[in-house]
């Protein structure tokens, strides 16, 4: 037989010989999207940890945000408890973010496969509104397993020291104080915030990846570029849903600050009463533009750049499937 196979994708006829041959390409799967995504979430949050944590202090409380504020704050935090006060709270984060970001980069892969194939577009650019739903379902697919963990952190974040010692500890005391069902208060307005943030996030980003490829011809930005484009992804998504967020973060804390929260409608209604619709619904959005921004940026790209990596050291066989 003449030539040499061409190893296509899965067990097909070879070009030369009609034989059928298995892809030795390698493949991208599951565990490598979710092991990409913890790293990616993990490096993002803890470059902004100090800034996510004072933008929650302000968030659950009725005092006016300003830069200015938010600094002299972090400056007192250092200067009270020490430089690592500053990341209170992280430990419960990493263990929110890193499956959160797991699963929702691992399911944005599994979304946009499924989507493509269903409405005809496999192995090529998703349309417009199927960019925005994969994104919208990694989303609340992340937030519904992990939720958790995250009224977790948030209540670490807001407290001293001395009320929880550890992760465990705040699960247990909120568990036996306050009831099990507390650890979901605030859910519904967190997928209802996480429906438009990922959906437009991921749109965002997808789609100036493939305008850039259309445009400069070449199959992949630099990282630098990435950056930017997930920055500006993260700065579209976190402000169309940033009144969520705030309405979440009173409603996973009121336990804790004596507030009585307990329905969006109520919360918001609460909120503009007594803070106005600006100071209180967009609290602390200046403080997101700057951390927002950074993080998403930093977490794209950084997914994106792990994602490469692997799978050259797939192809240079150090790892097998």
């Amino acid at each position: 037989m003449n030539g040499s196979c061409r190893y296509l994708e899965g067990p097909v006829p070879c070009e030369t010989c009609a034989s059928p041959v298995q892809d030795l390409r390698p493949r991208w799967t599951v565990l490598d999207s979710l092991l990409c995504g913890a790293i990616a979430g993990a490096i993002a949050k803890t470059v902004i940890a100090p800034l996510d944590r004072t933008k929650i202090i302000f968030q659950v409380s009725s005092n006016r945000f300003s830069a200015k504020e938010a600094f002299r704050l972090i400056y007192c935090s250092y200067m009270k408890d020490g430089l690592l006060s500053l990341w209170r709270g992280n430990s419960a984060t990493m263990m929110r973010v890193m499956p959160y970001a797991a699963i929702q980069f691992c399911s944005h892969d599994q979304y946009k496969e499924l989507l493509g194939g269903y409405y005809g577009y496999q192995g090529k650019a998703l349309p417009p509104f199927q960019r925005f739903l994969a994104g919208s379902l990694a989303g609340t697919t992340a937030a519904m397993l992990t939720y958790p963990l995250d009224m977790v952190r948030a209540r670490m974040a807001v407290t001293a020291r001395e009320m929880y010692s550890n992760i465990m500890h705040v699960f247990v005391r909120i568990s036996q104080e306050e009831g099990v069902r507390t650890l979901y208060r605030g859910f519904t307005p967190t997928i209802m915030g996480v429906i438009p943030y990922a959906g437009i996030t991921f749109f965002t980003y997808e789609t100036l990846k493939k305008l850039h490829t259309e445009k400069t011809k070449r199959p992949q930005p630099y990282p630098l570029e990435r950056l930017a484009f997930g920055a500006c992804a993260g700065l579209i998504g976190q402000s169309a849903s940033y009144p969520l967020d705030v309405v979440r973060r009173r409603m996973q804390t009121a336990g804790v600050t004596g507030s009585s929260y307990a329905t969006i409608l109520g919360t918001m209604r609460g909120i503009v009463a007594q803070e106005g619709v600006m100071r209180g619904l967009y609290k602390g959005l200046s403080m997101n533009w700057i951390k927002g921004p950074i993080a998403v940026g930093i977490s794209l790209t950084t997914f994106d750049v792990t994602h490469s990596s692997l799978l050259k050291l797939h192809r240079m066989g150090y790892f097998a499937h």
